[in-house]
């Protein structure tokens, strides 16, 4: 059985969670959980040890570069992916401080390699 790299959606609006779980999941990943602000997502990735996140950069009133920098000082392994409908293209020096592994704009993910970013199940991740 092939394993399936997993996944937390960390993202303050239910309806893009919603179609981030739908695309993801087409795209045979294993989404494990979600998380809606700053604490949880902290607190879902160290109980539910994904090997990736999708993490919004405007999680509610919390700085999403901020929390990629406590998950990935934590994990330096954990690869995380920032999305915003806002553009940060322009900032790599941000996303690379965040230790994000990069960031793609809500409205492009569908058309987004993930693999660029995220292990992926033919790379041999680890199993759960």
């Amino acid at each position: 059985m092939e394993a399936r790299p997993r996944v937390l959606i960390a993202d303050d609006q239910p309806s893009f969670r919603l179609a981030a779980r739908a695309l993801l999941e087409q795209r045979r990943y294993s989404v494990v959980g979600e998380a809606n602000c700053a604490a949880s997502a902290i607190e879902a990735v160290g109980r539910l040890a994904p090997d990736a996140v999708l993490l919004d950069v405007h999680l509610g009133d919390d700085d999403g570069f901020d929390v990629a920098r406590t998950l990935t000082r934590a994990s330096p392994d954990l690869a995380v992916l920032l999305v915003s409908a806002h553009d940060y293209r322009s900032q790599a020096t941000l996303i690379e401080d965040s230790g994000a592994r990069g960031f793609v704009l809500k409205s492009e993910l569908v058309n987004v390699d993930l693999a660029e970013f995220w292990p992926s199940a033919a790379a041999g991740h680890r199993d759960a």
